[in-house]
C-alpha cells in the first residue's frame, strides 16, 4: 500500500510502512496530490523506496486533509440494511445520493464545530469508506472501475439529524455546516486491485466502537458506485464518494470522534461548539 498526504504546511507526500517522503522527492515532475491522482488510477505511482529523501514517520508529521480543494462531495445514504433500521426507514432500490459542498470539508483534527443550538439540537457523526476519483471517466462498468480511482480514504460525515427529520427535503441543509466531513490523513492508493468485502468500517466515539459493519454488507459496494454516478455524470480527479455509514451517534461538545477502516486508515476529530 501507497498512500498519498498532505502536511499541514501544503507539501504533498507519498508514504508506505517506512514513512513519508516529499513526493517530489519520488518525482520531480509531481509537485501536488493532484498530479499524482491520475497516476495512482494508472497503479503508477513511483517507488517511495526510491526517493532523494528518507522517509518521516507519520507521528512526526502535522498532516492535513490530502484534497485541499476537493471537487464534486457525495455521500451515499442507508448504503446498509442496520443504518436504515436506525432512522426507521426502507432501504432505497438504488443508491441514495446527495451531494455536500466543499465549504463542509476538513481536515484531520478537525475541530468539529456545532452549529448554534437554535439551528440543530442533535448533530450525528458516522464513519465511512470514501473513493477517491483519479481520472476523468463517464459511462464506467463497475469492472473497469479501477480505472478511475486513485484510492480510498477515512472520513468521518455529520448530519444534523433533527432537521433531517423535520423534512428528507432539508437533507442538503441537514448535510452542509461547516466542518461536517472529515477527510483524510490520507489517500491509501493500493498496488494491486484491493479486495474490499472484509474491510470493516467503524465509528467510535470517546473511544468507543458505536457502529460497526463489514463492506461486503453494503447494498452497493464502492466500485459499483463508482459505475452508477459515472452514468449521471463526468466523474473527475478529486471527486470524493463518501459510500455510506454503518451507523451514527450523537455528538456533544467535547467528543472525540474516529472513523477506523481496516486497510485505510483512521481519521479522528475534536468536537467543539
Amino acid at each position: 500500500m501507497r498512500y498519498l498526504a498532505r502536511t499541514a504546511d501544503g507539501r504533498a507526500l507519498l508514504g508506505d510502512d517506512e514513512g513519508f517522503r516529499p513526493l517530489s522527492a519520488t518525482d520531480p515532475s509531481l509537485s501536488t496530490v493532484r498530479d499524482a491522482l491520475p497516476r495512482a488510477a494508472d497503479g503508477d505511482l513511483p517507488d517511495p523506496a526510491g526517493a532523494t529523501a528518507s522517509p518521516v514517520p507519520p507521528d512526526r508529521l502535522s498532516l492535513s486533509t490530502p484534497l485541499p480543494d476537493p471537487g464534486k462531495l457525495f455521500g451515499i445514504g442507508l448504503n446498509y440494511t442496520d443504518h436504515a433500521a436506525d432512522l426507521d426507514e426502507d432501504s432505497p432500490d438504488e443508491p441514495a445520493s446527495f451531494f455536500k459542498p466543499a465549504t463542509a470539508a476538513t481536515g484531520p483534527g478537525g475541530p468539529i464545530r456545532l452549529p448554534p443550538r437554535e439551528r440543530t439540537d442533535r448533530v450525528t457523526a458516522e464513519a465511512e469508506l470514501a473513493v477517491v476519483v483519479g481520472r476523468t471517466c463517464r459511462n464506467v462498468a463497475a469492472e473497469d472501475a479501477d480505472a478511475a480511482i486513485a484510492g480510498f480514504v477515512p472520513v468521518i460525515d455529520m448530519t444534523a439529524e433533527d432537521v433531517l427529520r423535520r423534512n428528507p427535503r432539508f437533507l442538503t441543509r441537514a448535510k452542509s455546516f461547516d466542518t461536517f466531513l472529515v477527510i483524510g490523513p490520507h489517500i491509501a492508493v493500493s498496488e494491486g486491485r484491493m479486495a474490499l468485502d472484509d474491510v470493516s468500517v467503524r465509528t467510535v466515539v470517546n473511544d468507543e466502537v458505536v457502529a460497526e459493519n463489514r463492506i461486503a454488507n453494503m447494498h452497493v459496494p464502492p466500485r459499483e458506485l463508482v459505475a452508477f454516478h459515472s452514468e449521471v455524470m463526468t466523474l473527475e480527479p478529486r471527486d470524493v464518494i463518501s459510500t455510506g455509514t454503518p451507523g451514527a451517534h450523537p455528538i456533544e461538545h467535547g467528543d472525540a470522534v474516529r472513523a477506523e477502516v481496516d486497510g485505510v486508515g483512521s481519521v479522528a476529530a475534536d468536537v467543539v461548539e
